[in-house]
């Protein structure tokens, strides 16, 4: 079973945009394996609480991923 797990900050992602993911996920895994591959592929998309993960030895919050600096 194709299977992909998207971790994601808390809060930043709409129903529509999470939906998004899902179909275009599953659709790369069909353009890979065919068309078999539709019903049995399982997208997880997981929120992260705010400054619960780390890049490079730095915490990060939605706030520095979402300032223009």
């Amino acid at each position: 079973m194709p299977f992909a797990n998207f971790k994601v900050p808390a809060g930043t992602l709409s129903a529509e945009q999470k939906e998004t993911i899902v179909h275009k996920a599953t659709d790369l895994y069909v353009e890979v394996f065919g068309e078999r591959a539709r019903a049995n592929t399982m997208i997880l998309i997981d929120e992260v609480v705010d400054g619960g993960w780390g890049i490079g030895d730095n915490v990060l919050t939605a706030a520095m991923l979402n300032s223009d600096s």
